[in-house]
């Protein structure tokens, strides 16, 4: 995704203390807004404070602590005991800029890090806005914490660059990487891609700093709508529930917008599942991810909540669900001329229904939320 100062909306997936409704934006406040896009549905549930500002979250959770890795000058790194908070800054993945020669390179984009083999691995993209001059990077640490960790560069270039001309780096945009497992094979995918032809994942090496063969990546397109001029899907995750593989991405635009002319709705998230990592995936009416399906399990909402994007899930978190994490714009004057984006969370359970999977609300200190059901 884009980036511009946004905040967490963390969607949680069970219950956590002392969780207040996000506030509701008043009429008065809104003045001087295009509200028209503003969707006024309760469908969904209003938020809860997240309390930590970031675009594109990713959070891991090791050793006690929830970790934040977010956008911004060398991926700050930010430390909770709760997902509400307080946070507390631990560093920054890179001491300095990216070893990857590209725009930006002190400011990179969109991480995604995980614990592989007693290891840590940050994927994050270098780029610039609406350029396929992009490319993903990595960096490895024995410990989630800054000050550690060694920059191995560039995994995957589009655009300009080592191999940017092969396919399917020649029709993508090397942004926004994500990482599954394939739980039969136990074979490591980088997905990643932004607009263009959509999303891909291609397989990676043992040591998850290269792709398993380079020059022949064995690429496969997961997510991508065909018919839309603009294509403006990107923002993968992928999660296992047996027996599902779940492709979770946004849908629209996600930042940069005129307060004066909000496009319909911004982004929205949406979700296909398929019993293999690599696909076919397919929303809850059968509909391919390849030809612009995906149900939509989260959108703007209430007057408030706009655009929410930036997905993640966290899985095994010693509760009851998971969790779902994102963010969104909040329809305030102030925050929407800004670019700035509420902190907040709300709870939901994931619950199995027979060969589906449902999205359901929960009870917390102040009560049901009312939420629409999801069936995948």
């Amino acid at each position: 995704m884009l980036p511009s100062i946004i905040s967490v909306l963390f969607c949680l997936l069970y219950a956590v203390n002392a969780v207040p409704m996000a506030p509701r934006a008043s009429a008065s406040a809104l003045s001087g807004l295009d509200t028209k896009s503003f969707s006024k549905t309760k469908d969904y549930p209003l938020p809860n404070l997240g309390n930590i500002v970031a675009h594109d979250p990713n959070i891991l959770q090791y050793d006690g602590y929830f970790y934040l890795y977010k956008g911004g000058v060398h991926i700050p790194i930010h430390r909770a005991r709760n997902l509400s908070g307080p946070w507390e800054q631990v560093g920054t993945v890179l001491d300095e800029s990216s070893v990857i020669p590209k725009q930006n390179r002190s400011r990179p984009w969109a991480p995604t890090t995980i614990q592989h083999d007693n290891r840590f691995y940050c994927f994050y993209a270098i780029s610039e806005n609406g350029s396929r001059d992009s490319a993903i990077g990595v960096a490895s640490s024995d410990t989630p914490v800054g000050g550690n960790w060694t920059d191995h560069g560039a995994v995957v270039n589009t655009g300009k660059g080592d191999l940017s001309d092969i396919y399917p780096y020649s029709v993508s945009n090397a942004i926004d990487g994500a990482f599954i497992t394939d739980q039969e094979t136990g074979q490591s995918h980088l997905l990643y891609g932004s607009y263009w032809h959509g999303i891909f994942s291609v397989p990676l090496a043992d040591d998850l700093l290269s792709v398993k063969t380079p020059k022949t990546p064995n690429a496969t397109n997961l997510a991508y709508i065909p018919d839309a001029k603009s294509k403006p899907i990107e923002g993968s995750f992928m999660t296992y529930k047996e027996p599902y593989y779940y492709l979770w991405f946004s849908h629209g635009k996600c930042c940069h917008f005129d307060i004066h002319a909000f496009p319909p709705m911004g982004d929205d998230i949406r979700v296909g599942r398929s019993e293999s990592a690599t696909g076919p995936f397919v929303d809850k009416d059968g509909h391919d991810t390849l030809k612009g399906g995906g149900t939509i399990v989260y959108g703007s909402n209430h007057g408030v909540v706009y655009a929410p994007g930036g997905v993640g899930v966290l899985i095994n978190n010693g509760s009851e669900a998971d969790v779902l994490y994102y963010h969104y714009l909040e329809s305030t004057p102030r925050l929407a001329s800004t670019g700035v984006r509420q902190v907040v969370s709300h709870c939901l359970f994931l619950a199995e229904m027979g060969p589906n999977l449902r999205v359901q609300s929960c009870r917390n200190q102040h009560g049901a939320n009312t939420l629409l059901d999801w069936y995948i």
